[in-house]
């Protein structure tokens, strides 16, 4: 079983924002593969289904991004999902929108969800796709992260989703080494 989980905040006040990005790309993962997201189970929404021919669960925690890590221990456990096996995918402050990063390994670089999850799991060797949301030029870098994205960037969404889509279905077909000589590189230019 592999296990892809976007992070981001439940509930209506937070839904389009720069933080959730991680699970407006799960929501778009699941769409492309027919794939429901309408189980509840491991403090999370989630469905099961085939992603580049692998069965794969999809999870969306709904603890709060930075409490993630008990949902996600929650779905490894159940599952016997071993670390090659799990994906995370997040914003990041210090890629720009447009860009990603998939790595394998590291630390949380600031970000809560990740803090929590890698303390939970008491390991750090699973795939991460780190989806860009800029820094803010002026301001509260809070209110970025957690402000909805500019018109501008709206425009450009569906097609950075579908190319974090397409990363993950790559490193599920092809090993996170193959995705990352293709991925990494990519940017969509805005």
């Amino acid at each position: 079983m592999k296990l892809v989980v976007g992070l981001g905040n439940p509930g209506v006040k937070y839904a389009g924002t720069r933080h959730n990005i991680g699970f407006m790309a799960a929501e778009r993962l699941a769409e492309l593969n027919h794939i429901g997201l309408k189980k509840k189970g491991f403090q999370a929404i989630y469905g099961v289904g085939r992603v580049a021919a692998q069965e794969t669960l999809i999870l969306q925690p709904q603890t709060f991004m930075n409490c993630s890590g008990s949902s996600v221990n929650a779905a490894v456990s159940s599952h016997s999902v071993t670390a090659d096996n799990l994906i995370v995918i997040f914003d990041d402050l210090d890629l720009p929108f447009g860009r990603m990063r998939i790595k394998i390994d590291g630390g949380h670089g600031g970000h809560n969800g990740m803090r929590d999850i890698i303390g939970v799991l008491g390991y750090r060797n699973f795939v991460r796709v780190r989806v860009g949301i800029g820094r803010p030029e002026h301001g509260d870098v809070t209110n970025h992260v957690l402000g909805r994205f500019s018109s501008e960037e709206q425009k450009r969404l569906p097609d950075v989703l579908d190319a974090v889509c397409d990363a993950v279905s790559a490193v599920l077909s092809q090993g996170a080494l193959a995705a990352m000589n293709t991925y990494n590189n990519f940017s969509l230019d805005i």
